[in-house]
């Protein structure tokens, strides 16, 4: 139907509902709370309508209060001459509305979101009028909140007045977010096209958090993906992942594209299984327009999508979100610094909890380590004072840099701080370590290697299957690996100590292991062979080198834990010692095997190196040249 002509007819059918913008907002009252719609949802002729109509009638009504989530758009009614008239009360804070806040020209109420229907329905945060934007109506008067229903549809079901700006650029989307126009008390047709969010691109810091992220995330997997620049460049390293779902408070670009090229199916989703569940839309025209009509994806109400209890229902819940700062113990900001606001609690909280109680959760959180331009370190001994919590020390599973992954779910303080530390930006690992020993979170004998030779070589990480099928990492050493460590000295046998170090070592104290864990990568290398399992790596071998800069060779030598012998570990590790060995331009491996020690010697045979070995009291000292030898 042409656009005029559906309007005449909706005035012809609803005369009550049309009036001029005058006559519509004389229904508003002094101190009225008035709701605005939510991000890329928000009414923004509606909203300036009313900023015009107080600019000519300056004191039509003073004392009113502005509630909403967020504002993506502008804000003129935060300007200095409304300062009587309009005051903002924010559940979550943009960039057009933090000056405002922070100089006490406006409000921050903070709450996760999944709270604030109930909130509302309970009148505990009343709503008396509720400005809105919806989808032209249907042949039965139902018009759709399209991209924002979060708690829209509590506000108006609340609201005294309801005043409903008619867009067709607003998709009808599917789920809670319909609205019957019997139920609005005025309509304001006006098309327009509707806020678009757009991110500037990540860079290549933010592009290595997203491939870190990415390894963590499991096939079949329902996921969240938080607000930020972070979190949305995570989705686009999802493309191999399988049957991947959605349950989340923000739908953005990202997810719908995972969506087009079928990596999210949502089919092995435990709860609203083959439909993505949202609670509003930000991004871009393109997203919109296949939102419209579109059955498989619907968008809730927010007391719903973000209910913890909800979340949790869901397998393999995994919940990708974002932080300003963490401290040493695992406290996180999301929402201010040393007493400044800058963002808000969100729903951040409601996920990382939720995933946490899912069978086989994940929350993720994912920042860069440094702000302004690596001169402050968002990795830091103790939160700011002044600075909110919003998320606990038990609320994060990973924490995750361009540095790598730590892991941070049931380690204690010390196992906390070192694991975090191992990721933080090299510059500032000096200071961190010299810190934590201040406050006693770690060793105080913590021994590290300061400079370039001690940090972590992240690009020397590789996957590899043996010949009985075992899927291992190959990685270097960390900072934090010595609790792993410790575990796989002791469960190593007598017989495997003592071909190993050549007499079985009872003990294996903090000191000895600071040895393995901390390496000094200009003259030394460390590879452990890791198995992964449930949240928790296992080391099966443990192979090193250290260079003999006279002979321009390295002393070798490995271990393998029992359980994992015969399985082609061993073979693996050495292949890869070798390779990177010859790659630094190293000619050969030097060796002392016991006599006695059988497996070895026919692994350093297998290997083809060309080999020389004398016996001096039950010890081979070998002699392994790389020569022309390939691996």
């Amino acid at each position: 139907m042409d656009r005029s002509n559906q309007l005449e007819d909706l005035k012809k059918t609803w005369p009550e509902k049309f009036a001029s913008e005058d006559e519509i907002f004389s229904h508003i009252h002094p101190g009225d709370k008035i709701f605005i719609g939510t991000g890329c949802g928000e009414p923004q002729y509606l909203v300036q309508a009313l900023v015009n109509f107080v600019g000519r009638n300056p004191k039509a009504f003073f004392g009113i209060e502005l509630i909403h989530v967020w504002t993506l758009g502008a804000a003129p009614y935060i300007d200095e001459q409304f300062r009587d008239n309009f005051r903002i009360d924010s559940f979550f804070i943009s960039e057009g509305t933090r000056n405002a806040i922070n100089r006490g020209a406006a409000d921050y109420t903070p709450v996760s979101l999944s709270a604030i229907p109930g909130l509302i329905r309970r009148e505990i945060i009343p709503i008396d009028v509720a400005l809105i934007q919806t989808s032209p109506p249907d042949k039965h008067g139902y018009m759709s909140l399209g991209i924002s229903v979060d708690i829209v549809k509590a506000a108006t079901q609340k609201a005294s007045l309801i005043v409903a700006q008619i867009n067709s650029h607003m998709p009808r989307t599917q789920g809670d977010g319909f609205i019957n126009i019997n139920d609005v008390d005025f309509i304001i047709s006006h098309d327009e096209p509707l806020l678009e969010y757009t991110l500037e691109d990540p860079g290549d810091i933010i592009k290595s958090i997203g491939k870190y992220v990415a390894r963590i995330v499991e096939d079949e997997s329902t996921l969240q993906v938080g607000y930020g620049i972070i979190p949305n460049a995570v989705v686009s390293y999802l493309g191999e992942k399988k049957h991947l779902g959605v349950h989340t408070e923000l739908l953005s670009d990202g997810i719908i594209d995972l969506m087009q090229k079928g990596v999210v199916d949502n089919t092995k989703k435990s709860i609203d299984t083959g439909k993505t569940v949202a609670s509003y839309c930000m991004g871009k025209k393109e997203t919109y327009d296949l939102l419209d009509e579109n059955p498989t994806i619907e968008f809730k109400t927010i007391d719903y999508v973000n209910n913890p209890l909800i979340i949790a229902q869901n397998r393999l819940m995994t919940a990708i979100n974002s932080a300003m700062e963490i401290d040493l113990t695992g406290q996180a900001t999301a929402e201010s610094l040393s007493g400044t606001f800058y963002f808000g609690i969100g729903g951040q909280a409601d996920f990382m909890r939720g995933a946490a109680l899912a069978p086989g959760g994940k929350s993720i959180l994912a920042l860069p380590s440094t702000a302004l331009d690596d001169t402050i370190s968002r990795i830091v001994p103790s939160l700011q004072e002044g600075t909110g919590v919003t998320l606990t020390r038990s609320d994060v599973h990973y924490v995750v840099t361009e540095y790598g992954i730590a892991y941070l779910h049931g380690k204690n303080i010390r196992e906390r701080a070192m694991d975090l530390i191992a990721i933080a930006h090299p510059k500032f690992r000096p200071w961190l370590i010299k810190e934590a020993k201040k406050r006693l979170l770690i060793y105080k004998d913590q021994a590290f290697i300061p400079g370039m030779n001690g940090v972590y070589p992240a690009a020397l990480e590789t996957f590899r299957t043996t010949k009985t099928g075992l899927n291992i990492l190959l990685r270097p050493v960390k900072i934090g690996d010595e609790p792993l460590m410790k575990d796989f000295f002791y469960a190593l046998s007598n017989d495997s100590m003592y071909r190993r170090f050549m007499s079985v070592r009872m003990d294996m104290p903090h000191e000895r292991l600071q040895e393995f864990g901390i390496v000094n990568y200009a003259n030394r290398m460390m590879i452990l062979a890791i198995v992964e399992g449930d949240s928790r790596e296992t080391i099966a071998a443990i192979g090193q080198y250290e260079i003999n800069e006279k002979m321009h060779t390295a002393e070798v030598a490995l271990v393998v834990k029992d359980k994992y012998q015969n399985m082609g570990v061993g073979h693996d590790l050495l292949s890869y010692l070798t390779s990177l060995a010859r790659r630094g331009g190293l000619l050969g491996f030097t060796a002392e095997v016991l006599v006695e020690n059988k497996p070895m010697l026919n692994l350093f045979k297998k290997m083809g190196f060309d080999t020389e070995k004398r016996s001096e009291e039950g010890v081979y000292e070998m002699r392994m040249m790389f020569r022309d030898l390939e691996v």
